[in-house]
């Protein structure tokens, strides 16, 4: 038997584009001889739909296009995700569930048993639990199918009472097919392939997994299908945030733990993992590719200070959509410094993009003439640095609006946290490109894009940080030291750690409570902010949420 793994990059509800996508990997597989070809969880209608989900007219397309893929399986079988309909009188109407179909018949129907519902997700929200389960016969061999999460549920701390490989072992499966739609975050990745070895492991078969790849407005997933032997041993894996199909012989994968055996087709590469911050890049850059493109824009515009977030985010943003597409708007005021002009300046005519300088004094001091009726003349205080940010933030939102482009949003996970910005002045943007990396983050990936010649000029990344809405203003006038304040918010959000755990850290308690209280009181900021491209365990929205108006 041959067998196909394809991993592709979907649109949610795009089914023309999708069916298209699917149609052109079963002519492949048909080209090379290919038995079975193994798509992602829900590739059908995109992974997660969400509450489209509610809607028939989307269920009725989704069975559709589900036909239509059926008429094109003649003289080979798949295996496809799709949502099912739940012909029983009670629970939900619909299963997530994946199709074997094979000569244009449906011929097993497998319902996926784990949802999920922690993090980003909230499948019980939408599907039904399976209570059966069977194994696939094909050619001669049974076919354990599991859909994502069904593999997670091993290990002493289960989160489902039902673990659907211990149910379709007694069927003597020859081997394991997941289909997954994970998303990617810079801390699952060896957690992930674990997970697949403890399976592989513990029902002593070989895995094949397939997992989806692209970005969902906020959500990135990078693919890195792969297949495993018996033994443990990853034997071969596609490419990590791009779409790929690949071909393998059964036969081999079955005996690829005997010794003499020859390699598997096609011959393996050595896998080497990725060092975690080229990864974050990666998912970065994928993340504003597919939002522009599944989202038809063509344009991006931010502001950019001449500091190190808005360098970055600049960096990425023109790998991604093309230097030529990304518009760099420089907004000096009075406390503006002239090397920060010059930096933004050098920066842009490195990256080859275009960009304007547009003072805003004059906006910001009509601002303060228009107000001072009401201020009578009070002194100065963050209300004027605000004024600054929020000029700046409607002229870049005037620029987005009169040509058709998406305004980014520059600020880091650090900022957004603990509440450093002005909600409706540097909070302004279509799209967070760094709220999920912290400022130390965004240091490394900055050292990522300079690896092999000075894309951001060096006086960007080693100047002491800083907002210039005030004489001498420096980020740690109002924030602790990166290096340490990063380490509080990471043990506080993404692991959910208690003041009293964080400071038997080693950290000192008054610090510790202190950022503690800016991230609770700032959760209004956050309810009003854009999207976030997650490369974490815990993005600020779906993967965190916390009510505004609590005590915590």
């Amino acid at each position: 038997m041959k067998i196909s793994l394809a991993q592709q990059n979907y649109h949610i509800g795009n089914f023309k584009y999708n069916i298209s996508k699917i149609t052109k990997a079963i002519e492949a597989a048909k080209n090379e001889s290919a038995d079975l070809v193994v798509f992602s969880e829900l590739a059908i209608c995109g992974y997660i739909p969400e509450d489209i989900l509610f809607y028939d007219s989307f269920l009725m397309k989704c069975r559709e296009s589900l036909a239509e893929i059926a008429s094109q399986t003649l003289g080979i079988a798949i295996i496809i995700g799709c949502p099912a309909e739940n012909t029983e009188t009670k629970g939900k109407k619909i299963f997530n569930a994946a199709y074997f179909i094979e000569n244009g018949e449906i011929k097993y129907t497998i319902k996926k048993t784990c949802l999920p519902s922690y993090d980003i997700f909230d499948e019980c929200r939408y599907f039904e639990p399976s209570s059966s389960w069977e194994v696939v016969e094909f050619k001669g061999k049974k076919i354990a199918v599991t859909i994502c999460e069904d593999i997670w549920n091993l290990g002493p701390e289960n989160l489902y009472p039902v673990t659907p490989m211990d149910k379709l072992k007694k069927f003597n499966p020859d081997f394991m097919v997941n289909l997954s739609a994970s998303p990617f975050d810079y801390s699952k990745m060896e957690a992930r392939e674990k997970i697949l070895e403890e399976n592989v492991m513990t029902y002593n078969i070989p895995l094949f997994y397939c997992n989806t790849v692209g970005a969902q407005t906020g959500l990135v997933f990078d693919g890195n299908s792969c297949v495993f032997g018996r033994n443990g041993a990853i034997i071969d894996k596609l490419n990590c945030f791009e779409d790929d199909q690949k071909f393998y012989n059964l036969e081999q994968v079955l005996n690829h733990h005997r010794e003499g055996l020859p390699p598997c087709e096609p011959d393996s590469a050595v896998y080497k993992k990725d060092k975690n911050i080229s990864q974050v890049y990666d998912a970065l850059k994928l993340g504003i590719s597919d939002y522009f493109k599944k989202m038809n824009f063509k344009k991006a515009i931010l502001g950019s200070s001449g500091g190190l977030d808005s360098a970055v985010t600049l960096a990425i943003a023109c790998d991604a959509l093309g230097s030529e597409n990304v518009t760099a708007v420089l907004l000096p005021t009075q406390y503006s410094s002239n090397h920060s002009v010059e930096d933004a300046e050098n920066l842009s005519k490195n990256l080859n993009n275009p960009y304007h300088i547009i003072p805003v004094n004059s906006v910001y001091n009509a601002y303060l003439e228009l107000l001072s009726p009401v201020f009578k003349n009070m002194p100065f205080d963050v209300t004027e640095e605000n004024l600054q940010s929020r000029s700046r933030g409607a002229i870049l939102m005037a620029i987005a609006n009169k040509f058709g482009y998406i305004l980014l949003n520059t600020s880091n996970k650090s900022e957004i946290a603990t509440g450093y910005g002005t909600l409706y002045g540097d909070m302004t943007g279509g799209l967070s490109v760094l709220g999920d990396c912290y400022k130390t983050q965004v240091y490394e990936i900055a050292s990522f894009i300079n690896r092999n010649k000075e894309i951001i000029p060096s006086h960007i990344i080693v100047k002491p940080p800083s907002a210039e809405l005030r004489p001498g203003q420096k980020d740690s006038d109002s924030l602790p030291d990166y290096n340490i304040l990063d380490n509080i918010l990471y043990q506080y959000i993404d692991k959910s750690h208690n003041a009293e755990t964080i400071v038997s850290n080693g950290f000192d308690e008054t610090l510790v409570n202190r950022v503690i209280k800016m991230v609770d009181k700032n959760e209004y900021k956050r309810a009003q902010f854009c999207p976030i491209i997650r490369v974490s365990s815990k993005v600020f929205g779906k993967g965190r949420r916390i009510p505004v108006v609590a005590e915590i």
